[in-house]
């Protein structure tokens, strides 16, 4: 008894000495082993279904245990797949709520939205009839009615979910975001860019348009011409002494606008102090000579003298010598400046203005051909048809040029209006001959010494270079880049207060610079002769306009 104590306590085993007691203890130890072998099988096989029936226990014989022969419910996995989703579903909503409530959206309503939707998921997982689906145990079956109904409404949630995920996603991804809001950047730069043509475009048909009045004014002038030839023909009589005479001040102006024509030798001969010593040189086209001739005979310009001619009249301008004249015989300069289409009009918005036919007019490049207009002269004054004289400009005869050619106003500022602005530096020719930090100057009222140019060869550069530009190459076409390259180093700067520029594009300019200014210059497209003239400005031209004229009074110009 002792002994069994000491084994139970775990302490050594006695020593046995007889082979009765050995065989004793062999199947008491035998017995306790099989018992408690047979309690865990039966605690295994309860808890267990997949538990095997039978064992064969060597040298005891075969224990057989029945079990219920359970099969799973085939509408099982159907059931837990469809829980699942409406729970991931569940969860993905509750991460949305949680994150707009972190980024503080001004739109609580969206965080309701995403609370709500989970709030529906559970509501639906735990309705009572749907519920009992997954409580059901292994022995009662699934009613797939109720599954089918459970798993329509969960499906319903999901369609929703994902819509309001999909319409709110843009709150949430950064990326979506940045990828529409450079989507919307996009296509609001298509439609300025292309309201950008259409109003350039647009603003150059007003600009460039014959308003109503001033057409039926050049009509009545010219009806006036035909009615009466032998008032206003200076055919059959001696020219004047005066438009050849160099002592006198002498001005070119080359226009087809019979109104403008006049402002600039109205308003000229106003502030001149001697007004008997200046010399009008008025060159328009064929077209518009009768209309010209008119105008300038239906009044005296306190002594002042107006030579009006047609460019026809210099036989030497022809299309062998100019190189505009040449270049116009081109059909692709033809098509590229005539050709009667929006989309071609619009092709370069940023050089649109130098696609009009206007640029390729005889009448512009007049200009360089003042020495063999006037071979007896050796200074002239140039003006635009669209200035106005507010100063007597007799001190410009007074400026002593230095052997330059031209003298004229810089417009550059910073690095605006310089000279690689106007031309093609990357063409070699270009960039070998010229400083693309050159200060550029306007035309408009430019001072020239006819001797300095015939001694320079000016016609001759300017020719050189026109030729070269057949394509374009090296300058859009217009007066002014061939005028910088021309006359590249042989500008006199003039002060600033002879000529102020921008009345017809520029709203900023100062009423004091304006004052002060000999010359001011509606350069742009809002001429003050048109209904888009600024208001401000537009007086300082109309107070010269001959209104008291039965043919101006007649067409209602201004009005």
């Amino acid at each position: 008894m002792a002994n069994h104590h000491r084994l139970l306590r775990g302490g050594g085993s006695p020593a046995i000495s007889s082979s009765g007691g050995r065989i004793r203890l062999t199947a008491f130890v035998a017995t306790i082993a099989l018992s408690l072998f047979t309690l865990s099988f039966l605690f295994a096989s309860e808890s267990n279904n997949d538990s095997p029936d039978l064992f064969l226990l060597p040298g005891i014989g075969s224990i057989r245990r029945s079990m219920l022969d359970i099969k799973p419910d085939p509408l099982k996995p159907r059931l837990l797949q469809i829980r699942k989703q409406a729970d991931d579903h569940r969860s993905l909503a509750l991460a949305y709520a949680s994150y707009a409530r972190k980024l503080k959206l001004e739109n609580s309503k969206l965080v309701r939205i995403f609370a709500d939707l989970s709030r529906n998921y559970t509501d639906l997982i735990n309705k009572p009839s749907y519920r009992s689906l997954h409580d059901s145990d292994g022995s009662s079956s699934i009613d797939e009615s109720t599954l089918r109904q459970f798993e329509k409404e969960v499906k319903e949630r999901i369609k929703m979910t994902r819509q309001v995920i999909a319409e709110a996603k843009e709150s949430f991804d950064n990326q979506l975001k940045i990828q529409k809001l450079k989507d919307t950047i996009f296509a609001v730069n298509e439609q300025l860019t292309k309201a950008k043509k259409q109003g350039a475009f647009s603003s150059l048909i007003a600009a460039k348009s014959i308003p109503k009045g001033l057409h039926c004014l050049a009509m009545r002038l010219m009806e006036e011409r035909i009615a009466h030839p032998e008032k206003y023909t200076d055919e059959g009589k001696d020219k004047p002494a005066e438009l050849e005479d160099p002592s006198l001040y002498h001005y070119a102006i080359f226009s087809d606008n019979v109104i403008a024509a006049s402002v600039v030798v109205n308003s000229a001969v106003k502030n001149a102090k001697e007004p008997w010593k200046h010399v009008f040189h008025v060159v328009t086209d064929k077209m518009n000579l009768g209309a010209m001739q008119v105008m300038f005979k239906l009044k005296e310009y306190k002594g002042a003298h107006v030579e009006v001619k047609a460019v026809e009249d210099y036989t030497f301008l022809n299309s062998s010598y100019v190189p505009v004249l040449k270049q116009l015989e081109s059909s692709n300069l033809q098509k590229f400046y005539f050709e009667n289409k929006l989309e071609n009009a619009t092709k370069d918005t940023t050089n649109m203005k130098f696609r009009n036919p206007k640029y390729l007019s005889i009448l512009n490049h007049l200009r360089f051909y003042l020495p063999e207009m006037y071979p007896k002269l050796h200074r002239i004054l140039f003006l635009d048809d669209d200035v106005v004289v507010q100063k007597d400009l007799t001190g410009l005869w007074e400026i002593d040029m230095d052997g330059k050619v031209n003298g004229a106003v810089e417009t550059c500022f910073g690095s605006f209006h310089r000279y690689a602005q106007y031309m093609n530096f990357s063409h070699p020719l270009i960039k070998e001959k010229f400083n693309p930090k050159a200060c550029a100057w306007a035309y408009g009222m430019n001072f020239f010494d006819l001797d300095a140019w015939r001694r320079e060869k000016c016609t001759e550069e300017y020719h050189y270079w026109q030729n070269l530009n057949e394509n374009r190459a090296l300058w859009k076409l217009g007066t002014l880049p061939p005028g910088l390259i021309t006359f590249y180093s042989t500008t006199k700067p003039l002060d600033k207060s002879w000529h102020v520029l921008g009345l017809g594009y520029n709203p900023s300019i100062s009423m004091d610079e304006i004052r002060n200014a000999a010359v001011v210059h509606f350069n742009g497209n809002m001429k003050p002769w048109l209904d888009i003239a600024m208001n401000q400005f537009r007086p300082l031209w109309t107070k010269h306009v001959d209104y008291d004229l039965e043919f101006v009074q007649a067409c209602n110009f201004g009005l």
